[in-house]
């Protein structure tokens, strides 16, 4: 976090009270504070003046909040004018531990913010006071315990049986504890401001995995809303008032889907007015929490009562049994087929359901007519024994009778109809996984604690404590649940997931003393109060992640009301959660919050492996008891929950998650939290390095690894930014790409004008999409940083093998001497590392990535085998969409004695074997006689070198030696004049050398004193210019000929000579190679093979 710190003088004053000046200088709010406190002026008669300091910024210190540093009250004392300078970054040590240790974390709860003017007061914040029992334990108990073990705990112990529904309690709980440890280690390890378990995954593992996971977290919070909703309706409509239902079954077959849709109805409803009271009244859902939590607790200790007194006086609630099957008991009051009436016996309502008449002599159910009807307690009693039937699983298939095992039955041959009848069926399939999967929502809510860690008063204490304690707690609670239930229950009613066997009673209502009532009213309250809180709290978790500002398309829900109520962000909370209610079964959502909570949890066990097994310096949590091997068993046993759950929900979750990654990933997220992602990136690349620096690359993963030399201008922007456009047609993004560049100077003077070169590069390679990394050296000269650059870039094996230069169009102007030494000594340098030159002329003709070519070619001139690399190229630019459509064409040069037929097969033969396709011509060189163009050019050229060397004489000399060329221009126009009668002289001096000015130094006079230049009038051209002027003549006019319109060319670049006198020659040759062309590369390899026909 950003912090800035500000000194308030102790006798500072308000309104001349203590209270005020002591709140001024602990300065609790930052941005309040700099507005409502001054600093003090100066005394009267010094100046109101402030030490600059080295002219730098301040920093922002890695502490936790600050304010603007008073330069005044740092130099107040002599005795550390030492430190004057370090002061104007850096606070004095009495400051900074004064801040740290009146640091006050704000409520995580809601804040009031009271309107203020520009001049208001400073606030004085209380300090919070809340302890572990209060801020950690309560919340989590309130948070875990809810719908699922009141509503459906009972019917997972009949259909999974007391052993396997331990197991998956001891699955779940195992899972929560495990997070829970790592979550307390996180959490002890620094501070944790607002955003809670969002906060704690996103510094930890970036802010991808951040945005990812913080939302699955938010959706998972969300449909627990949902859920909760659910829940409460349920309860209401099946055990409060079932006379309340809106749409009525015409049909029993019917009944089912009226109760979804009365579910949608109520539950939209109830939505949109929790919705409400949390949008108007927020505070009161935070005030009324205690409540409900008392609902949950008096409503679990009822239900250990009812237990209890189950041993010496169990209830007398009768389940009536037909044969072995289970009845409903809403149709009838008698558990008998006839009953006493009037000196004789009449059939019962119960024979009317099943028999077509009320007369004893009606045709009835032939498995009503051939069982016995009995009746069974319902609730037998913790000592009775039923504990041994209840052990294993009844798993059974949707629609399936609820029958008692052991119980007398006369099967009928075939099965009889059960449409209609007053059958206890069951709703859903069961089985193992889906219990599962309903039953997790039910043990999470451990984030509750850290999610409030700025009401605490000692967070890094009572976080770990209280969540812990609360798992503990919650897990005994529903264990013994499992066995208590399994104990008293009779199988069929605990499988009877509504309690129609006990007239439409809540299963577990009717274990509960003293009352029934205590347990529906407490359950409805406490599901009620817990979907207040989930749509309390969404909310605000989105804002929380919209305002990191990690994810564009949400930050809109980063706004709210002028008190900070997150109001776009309660909207779209209650529109998803209008989903999950419109899926209307409390079955269906559970899962589906099951995979976000399991995501979660399953991230903050990887958060915590990674920073323990990376062993970061700022790993030092507090809480000492976790151990990487527990983070990682956490992680899989969340992993294999999800799957175990539901394996297509988990798939569509990490889906979202995945999608959501790339997305923040595609868009670049510029946040640096510190997270353990990116040291665990830094550990696999120290790893690779280490592995790839034993030798060089195999010729097959030989792929170009460009270092860019860009040159900047004055205002340090890149002259030729279409070089980076070059490099990303040739990459890809695919290997390395280092961009460099060189600024001449001393570090110490020119790092902020390097500080913003770096910026501009590195602006431009996004534009340009180029993906590599950055070097910027600062030399004393051009030529000794570009040197350096080739030398030093890169680290152990990823270093490059290829430098990539453009053409230096300004080599001949006067002003610009020391180019084309610099960059003929680049050559060299390139030669010597063994590394491969692609030099770029004409660069700012080549294509942007936006352009495409719909036709034409790429030409290529193979004169001298440099590996390969001249084939290669091309092949990588028709992969990138600028060049795809371009067609590539091979020319090699053959001499007299070379069979250019053959030449041409066998090179067609290689390229067949390369996987290349490509045009091939072989064009002949026929030798002919230097022509009169060729020597008048080496001449021209000579001289030119001359002269250059002569300009770097020193300043006298240089000055008198051109006035004597001056002379000599004049005399030697003179005699032209008189000749030709031609036009008087030019009186400037003429640097560039004509075939007209050599005409006229043959008829110049022999004057004294200028001896100096008689060498230089009178020079013959060197037999080895005029051979290689020759070449580059011929072979200009043959590539001219049968190039002129490709899109591109690339050539074969000649050495520079050894003979360094002959550089500026060199810079002539390769001009004449390449005139006339547009876009030319001039390719030099490194002399190793880069292509193989080997696979």
């Amino acid at each position: 976090m950003p912090t800035n710190f500000t000194v308030v003088p102790v006798d500072a004053r308000a309104d001349g009270g203590p209270d005020e000046a002591a709140a001024a200088a602990e300065g609790a709010e930052g941005a309040e504070g700099a507005e409502g406190s001054e600093a003090p002026g100066p005394p009267e008669g010094e100046p109101d003046c402030q030490d600059p300091g080295d002219g730098n910024p301040r920093e922002n210190s890695p502490f936790i909040s600050h304010t603007d540093v008073d330069q005044e009250s740092f130099l107040e004392g002599k005795n550390m004018a030492l430190f004057e300078e370090e002061m104007d970054s850096n606070p004095m040590v009495s400051s900074l531990l004064n801040k740290l240790a009146n640091y006050t974390n704000l409520s995580q709860g809601v804040v009031e913010h009271e309107e203020h003017e520009e001049d208001s007061k400073r606030r004085e914040v209380k300090s919070p006071r809340m302890g572990t029992f209060i801020g950690v334990y309560l919340p989590c108990l309130q948070n875990i315990l809810g719908v699922i073990l009141f509503l459906r705990l009972t019917w997972i112990v009949g259909a999974a049986g007391v052993l396997e529904s331990f197991l998956i309690v001891s699955m779940c709980c195992t899972c929560t504890m495990l997070t829970a440890i790592s979550m307390s280690a996180i959490a002890t390890n620094g501070v944790v401001p607002a955003g809670g378990s969002y906060y704690m995954i996103s510094r930890s593992l970036g802010p991808e995995f951040g945005g990812a996971v913080g939302l699955c977290f938010y959706l998972g919070t969300t449909f627990a809303g949902a859920m909760y909703i659910l829940g409460t309706i349920e309860i209401f409509l099946t055990y409060i008032s079932p006379s309340a239902a809106i749409i009525q079954a015409e049909t029993a077959e019917g009944e089912a889907a009226a109760m979804l849709h009365n579910m949608r109805v109520y539950g939209t409803c109830t939505l949109a007015l929790m919705a409400t009271v949390v949008f108007v009244g927020v505070k009161y859902v935070n005030k009324l929490a205690l409540v409900f939590l008392a609902c949950v607790v008096l409503s679990i200790l009822a239900i250990y009562a009812g237990v209890i007194k189950t041993a010496f006086d169990p209830p007398d609630i009768p389940v009536c049994l037909l044969g072995n099957r289970t009845l409903s008991r809403r149709g009838f009051d008698v558990c008998a087929k006839f009953h006493a009436a009037n000196n004789g016996t009449v059939p019962t309502a119960l024979w009317g359901l099943f028999c077509n008449t009320s007369m004893p002599n009606a045709t009835c159910d032939e498995y009503f007519a051939q069982n016995n009807l009995t009746e069974i307690q319902g609730i037998p009693g913790v000592a009775s024994g039923v504990l041994l039937d209840n052990l294993w699983s009844t798993y059974a298939d949707k629609g399936a009778l609820v029958e008692r095992k052991g119980s007398l039955s006369v099967s009928v041959p075939e099965e009889s109809r059960t449409s209609g009848l007053p059958y206890v069926l069951t709703d859903i399939m069961t089985y193992f996984t889906v219990l599962v999967g309903i039953y997790f929502p039910s043990v999470t809510g451990i984030m509750a604690g850290s999610n409030r860690s700025g009401d605490l008063r000692d967070a890094q204490k009572s976080i770990p404590t209280g969540t812990i304690l609360a798992i503990v707690t919650t897990s005994f609670i529903y264990l013994s649940c499992i066995v208590l239930f399994g104990a008293c229950i009779e199988g069929v009613v605990l499988r009877d997931k509504f309690g129609e066997a006990l007239q439409g009673k809540l299963v577990i209502g009717m274990l509960a003393w003293p009352s029934p009532w205590v347990i529906v009213i407490g359950s409805f309250f406490s599901t009620c109060g817990a979907g207040l809180q989930s749509l309390t709290g969404a909310p605000r978790l989105l804002q929380a992640i919209a305002r990191d500002g990690i994810i564009p398309f949400l930050q809109v829900f980063g706004h709210g009301k002028a008190n900070g109520e997150p109001t776009w962000a309660l909207l779209l909370t209650a529109l998803i959660c209008e989903t999950g209610i419109l899926i209307a079964s409390l079955d269906s959502v559970a899962p589906i919050l099951s995979m976000f909570f399991l995501m979660c949890y399953m991230f903050v066990n990887l958060a915590c492996a990674v920073q323990t097994l990376l062993r970061t310096p700022n790993w030092r949590p507090r809480f000492r008891y976790y151990h990487w091997a527990l983070s990682f068993l956490g992680m899989s046993l969340c992993l294999a929950l999800m799957f175990i759950c539901s394996w297509y929900y988990a798939l569509v979750a990490m889906l979202i998650a995945g999608c959501i990654y790339k997305y923040i990933e595609y868009r670049g997220a510029e946040k640096e939290w510190g997270d353990g992602i990116r040291g665990l990136s830094l550990n696999a690349a120290h790893y690779a390095l280490l592995r790839v620096e034993h030798g060089p690359p195999h010729t097959k993963n030989w792929r170009p690894q460009v270092l860019v030399m860009l040159s900047l201008d004055e205002e340090q922007r890149v002259k030729h930014p279409r070089l980076l456009s070059l490099t990303a047609q040739l990459k890809a993004g695919k290997g390395l790409t280092i961009v460099g560049s060189v600024l001449e100077g001393t570090y110490l003077d020119k790092h902020v004008e390097a500080q913003r070169a770096e910026e501009n590069i590195r602006s431009l390679m996004g534009v340009e999409k180029t993906k590599g990394f950055c070097q910027l050296v600062v030399s004393s000269n051009l030529r000794d940083g570009m040197s350096h650059l080739i030398q030093s870039a890169g680290l152990g094996g990823m270093k490059h093998n290829t430098v990539l230069m453009a053409w230096p169009e300004s080599w001949k102007q006067e002003d610009n001497t020391f180019s084309w030494k610099n960059f003929v000594e680049t050559v060299r340098d390139t030669t010597a590392a063994q590394q491969a030159l692609l030099v770029a002329k004409n660069v700012d003709l080549f294509p942007q990535n936006q352009e495409r070519f719909s036709d034409g070619d790429i030409d290529v001139w193979w004169v001298v085998h440099d590996g390969g690399l001249l084939m290669l190229l091309p092949f990588l630019l028709r992969q990138h969409k600028v060049w795809r459509r371009c067609r590539m064409r091979i020319f090699t040069v053959a001499q007299v004695d070379d069979n250019s037929i053959q030449m041409k097969k066998d090179l067609q033969m290689f390229l067949y074997h390369l996987r290349i396709s490509a045009e091939v011509e072989v064009v002949e060189m026929v030798e002919s006689d230097i022509s009169a163009f060729t020597y008048e050019k080496t001449l021209l050229m000579e001289q030119r070198s001359q002269m250059l060397k002569q300009m770097q004489l020193s300043k006298t000399e240089q000055e008198r030696e051109a006035q004597l060329i001056h002379d000599r221009n004049t005399a030697s126009h003179s005699v032209v004049v008189t000749r030709t009668q031609a036009p008087s002289t030019p009186d400037k001096v003429q640097m560039t050398w004509t075939k007209e000015k050599l005409i006229a130094e043959k008829y110049k006079n022999k004057e004294p004193g200028v001896s100096g230049f008689k060498d230089l009038f009178s020079l013959k051209p060197n037999q080895s210019n005029v051979r290689r002027m020759h070449t580059a003549v011929k072979l200009n006019g043959v590539v001219l000929s049968r190039s002129r319109g490709a899109q591109l060319v690339l050539l074969n670049m000649p050495g520079p000579p050894r003979n360094r006198q002959g550089d500026e020659n060199y810079m002539e040759f390769l001009e004449v190679l390449t005139e006339g062309l547009d876009r030319v590369l001039l390719v030099r390899g490194s002399g190793r093979e880069v292509v193989t026909i080997y696979s």
